[in-house]
Formats: C-alpha cells, structure tokens, sequence
C-alpha cells in the first residue's frame, strides 16, 4: 500500500523524501543551467529545445510539439523559439499543408553547438547525479523515479546517440 493510499500526512520519510528531491532537482538543474550558460551560451531549456528537434525526423517538430515537450506555454515557447533563431541555431517553417500550423528546425549551426554543450551536459549529470549511486542503486532509482507522472517522455541525453542499449555517448 503507497503512502498516499493510506491517508497519512506529509512527514517523516515521506517528507524527507520529496524534499530531498526538490532541493536536489533545483539545485542540479541550477548548476547544469549555470555550466551551460558559460561555456556555450545555452540554457538547460535551449538545450532541450535543440536535442528534442534532433531528435525529430527532418530535425523539426510543430511549435505546439516543442511547448507540449517542455512544459512551457504558447508564449514560452515562443519566447524561447525566438532567442535560438536570433542565435542562427533554429529556423522557422511553415506548413505547406497547414498555414496555421509552424515547425521549428534545427540548423546546422544549431546541431553544432548541441553536440558541443552535450558533453558539457553529460559531465555535469554524471558529476552531480550518477557519481552518487552504484550502478546498482541506479537501476533500482530508474524503475522508481520511472512511476513518476511524465517520466518516460524523452529519449537520448545528446544528439549523438543512443546506442542500442539505450546508453548516452558523446562522439
């Protein structure tokens, strides 16, 4: 039986628990953020943005796909779209079928600069999250975090790839 399905209130474990996990995210998000920011001029969200349109087949997705992933508002996104098309790293295209519908697409300039702040990325997770557990721990975290609500939306973690065994790698 879960906590939750016993009625009790938030404390002991339980609260320890979800606290631990939201000062841990914050503050590796942060820093992940922080790593980026100086040495590629890219946010975690820009990051994201770039790996999920290459990810995509033709390396685009509809706007509303990219605010869907990220969790961001129709304005969010926009906002966010816009900064990576000043930077060169995205473009905008219309739908030939659809004129109400728009895609972003990954520039090569943009898939440059994503393979480059990758590595950046994966040293951080490993540094800040993976170091701390045994492969054991992790394998038993994983299947946990994995009942969490929109846990299994993503794929790989760069755009190089994702090897069979579903691991990251950086080339």
């Amino acid at each position: 039986m879960s906590v939750a399905s016993q009625g009790s209130l938030l404390d002991g474990a339980a609260l320890e628990a979800w606290r631990s996990y939201l000062q841990s995210h914050a503050g590796i998000v942060r820093e992940l953020d922080a790593e980026l920011i100086a040495q590629h001029g890219l946010t975690v969200r820009d990051y994201e943005v770039l790996l999920y349109l290459a990810q995509a087949e033709d390396r685009r997705l509809p706007m509303s796909a990219l605010s869907e992933r990220t969790m961001l508002t129709r304005s969010g996104i926009t906002r966010l779209i816009d900064g990576l098309v000043r930077e060169h790293l995205i473009e905008r295209v219309s739908c030939e079928s659809d004129a109400r519908v728009s895609y972003a697409r990954l520039t090569d300039t943009g898939h440059r600069r994503l393979r480059e702040a990758g590595r950046t990325h994966v040293a951080g997770i490993e540094r800040l999250f993976l170091a701390h557990f045994s492969p054991d721990e992790l394998e038993l975290l994983a299947g946990l975090l994995g009942r969490l609500p929109g846990a299994h939306l993503a794929g790989a973690c760069t755009a190089d790839a994702e090897g069979a065994d579903g691991a990251c790698s950086i080339t």
